[in-house]
């Protein structure tokens, strides 16, 4: 049956601000604190579509809150056609750039307005867009920082167990090359030879620096290496690919699916995993995914478990879903994993309903 037209009414943005269980450490940064920007589309018709942000800088969100709010001013008496909406947001902001907090913005607005039109359909997301409900393989990131090696192994074996994880992703970019080798060496020996082990450099490197410590670890039997040098950097990426056997992974910080594109005809990566706050939300992604599967090239996700794991079930190469709970406290029903395997529940939309209460205490 066909649904019923929506239409917005307006647009709630909230900053709160999470404690994280295991801070972020990287070598770009330290982050113990975690910003969220909590987004309620509420339509004329009453059904109101939500999304979240983690734009990782709390005081970004003192500009992100007022541009969702313009946005929602922009917007209202408008039909929510999430792929029309999504082009009106990135116009309105043309002349400061399609990339960074514009992007980010629109994004936001744009997993809202598909969470909304999935819920006045009475579907499932990924059902919605020609999918089905099922189970999506993921890996566990939640940990695995910047620690002393030794500390490394029972932190690996906590959290393999925290959903019996085949996939764990450890942090390289110490100081010193050999702390990184012994990290990996003690998370490989407390988790065994079966667990798929992916390394994420955070851009901490310099091409020198890269060509170096990649080198050292290309033949550990790692699933990928991860964003060894400045995100921006598509010819240093195609050298390395070039001359690695590991596949190298980049992508969280594709600002649009024009800049997967010039990343792809450069051959500066052998796997993609764009961010869907950069992306452009759920309909940057489906145009990404449609670049990646033209390519063969597979397709993970970088956060946002909950609407990542419905676009998976429709993407053609779809890979691994990162999984990470930070945004948990605030949702009033957390997806559920088992036996390796994140389960979408079987309700219309995302499935995002916030905890009210939490919130509150949160609130910034």
């Amino acid at each position: 049956m066909p649904h019923a037209a929506l239409t917005v009414r307006s647009i709630t943005a909230r900053p709160v601000v999470l404690r994280l269980k295991r801070p972020v450490v990287a070598r770009i940064a330290t982050i113990a604190e975690w910003p969220l920007v909590l987004i309620d589309l509420l339509t004329e018709e009453g059904i109101i579509g939500r999304s979240y942000l983690e734009p990782y800088i709390a005081k970004s969100m003192r500009y992100l809150v007022p541009a969702l709010n313009d946005l929602g001013a922009l917007l209202k008496g408008r039909k929510v056609a999430p792929i029309e909406l999504f082009d009106a947001a990135r116009k309105s902001l043309q002349f400061v750039g399609y990339e960074g907090l514009s992007m980010i913005a629109a994004s936001g607005l744009d997993m809202a307005t598909w969470d909304a039109l999935a819920k006045a359909a009475n579907l499932p997301l990924c059902v919605m867009l020609g999918g089905s409900i099922g189970p999506v393989k993921c890996y566990n990131s939640n940990g695995l920082f910047l620690k002393e090696p030794g500390a490394l192994a029972e932190e690996a074996l906590e959290l393999r167990d925290e959903g019996g994880f085949a996939g764990l992703k450890l942090r390289l970019g110490r100081e010193r090359a050999a702390d990184d080798l012994a990290a990996l060496d003690c998370v490989r020996k407390a988790v065994g030879e079966d667990m798929q082990l992916m390394v994420d450099f955070n851009q901490g490197l310099d091409l020198a620096e890269a060509l170096q410590r990649c080198h050292m670890i290309d033949d550990h039997g790692l699933a990928w290496i991860e964003e060894p040098i400045v995100y921006d950097n598509l010819d240093g990426y195609a050298r390395l690919a070039a001359e690695l056997k590991t596949p190298l992974q980049i992508g969280e910080n594709f600002y649009g699916p024009r800049e997967m594109h010039k990343a792809l005809q450069k051959q500066a990566c052998d796997l993609v995993m764009p961010d869907f706050m950069r992306i452009g939300g759920v309909t940057g992604w489906m145009r990404a995914a449609a670049i990646a599967g033209a390519a063969g090239i597979p397709v993970s996700t970088h956060l946002y478990p909950e609407v990542a794991a419905h676009m998976m079930r429709i993407t053609e190469t779809a890979h691994w879903l990162e999984w990470q709970d930070w945004a948990n406290p605030i949702l009033k029903t957390p997806y559920q994993l088992k036996n390796v395997l994140l389960h979408i529940p079987d309700v219309p939309g995302i499935g995002l309903e916030w905890n009210e209460e939490a919130v509150e205490a949160h609130l910034v």
